[in-house]
């Protein structure tokens, strides 16, 4: 519309300026273009084949190292990985997108309402004996670290304290964050620990809250453990930032009474902000294994 009231000479100009500002958006954003469809992810990342309501996938090829990511809905929503009934989706469907799958397996084992510890106990021992020499495993825990003993989650903090609940020694969270670390080191696995997604939440300065406890105690098991850390909470609370909130209210489902889980546009999001926030560590473990549409994504840089 612009165009027609400016000369033809002109035009060219416009439209060389218009679409710089667009790449220059996409490019802060850390958009990888084209957009990421549902049905790009391969369902074998996802889930695997056989009866029943949950499936644990498992590598595709077993000749090539395995990325294994655990967490919980936000990482992976659906009893099928598939998303779940109100288009809810985790960041660990669209990731795989941004790996060459001829390099590297994706293996998404994270199981919606798991928290460090049931996790731990219900569903590590079958992921930490597949994990061999060169396999990268990801971790992301928090949301459903609430409770205390009696509920489902970890205790508080990183210490070493413990309660009982019935016969069953309940520890930190920071605790179980180690167990994982040292046991995927231990298979020759290198671990990489990742804060929590943030819930939706904004402040009166039009910032967005951060997870506070969890994001942090998710940084301080890995500093105690030496192992990879990626500040996803803090990454993508910046991100929600620059886009605002009526857009960050788009990207979770149900919209805008949601504040956990996001659909898949957010989902998509949050995935490259894993992304950044991996190409942002000195040593990043899975360098050698991105794919094209990863080479958009720019590391985070802290400020």
């Amino acid at each position: 519309m612009i165009a027609r009231l400016l000369p033809h000479a002109g035009r060219g100009w416009l439209y060389a300026t218009a679409l710089f500002a667009l790449m220059s958006l996409a490019s802060a954003q850390g958009i990888a273009r084209p957009k990421l469809k549902i049905d790009d992810i391969p369902r074998e990342t996802q889930a695997g084949e056989g009866p029943g309501r949950y499936v644990p996938p498992v590598p595709a090829r077993k000749n090539l190292p395995t990325l294994w990511l655990i967490g919980d809905s936000t990482v992976r929503n659906g009893s099928k990985g598939d998303n779940g009934p109100e288009g809810q989706w985790g960041w660990g469907a669209p990731i795989t997108a941004y790996f060459d799958l001829k390099k590297i397996n994706v293996v998404n084992r994270a199981l919606g309402g798991t928290s460090s510890r049931s996790f731990y106990h219900d569903r590590w021992e079958d992921v930490r004996k597949r994990i061999k020499e060169g396999d990268i495993v990801m971790m992301q825990f928090g949301a459903n670290d609430h409770g205390g003993a009696k509920g489902k989650g970890a205790l508080d903090g990183v210490g070493n304290e413990t309660e009982m609940n019935g016969d069953e020694e309940v520890h930190s969270f920071g605790w179980y964050l180690r167990r994982y670390v040292e046991d995927t080191r231990t298979q020759g696995g290198k671990p990489v620990v990742c804060s929590l997604t943030p819930r939706k939440s904004w402040a009166a300065d039009g910032r967005f809250r951060r997870g506070g406890g969890h994001a942090e105690w998710a940084w301080q098991a890995a500093k105690e453990t030496n192992a990879a850390f990626v500040p996803l909470n803090e990454i993508i609370a910046r991100r929600y930032e620059k886009l605002r909130e009526r857009k960050v209210d788009a990207l979770y489902v149900p919209s805008p009474a949601e504040t956990l889980h996001t659909g898949w546009d957010g989902a998509v999001v949050n995935a490259e902000c894993v992304i950044a926030g991996l190409k942002a560590l000195d040593e990043d473990p899975l360098a050698d294994f991105y794919s094209k549409r990863a080479g958009a994504i720019r590391a985070w840089k802290q400020r």
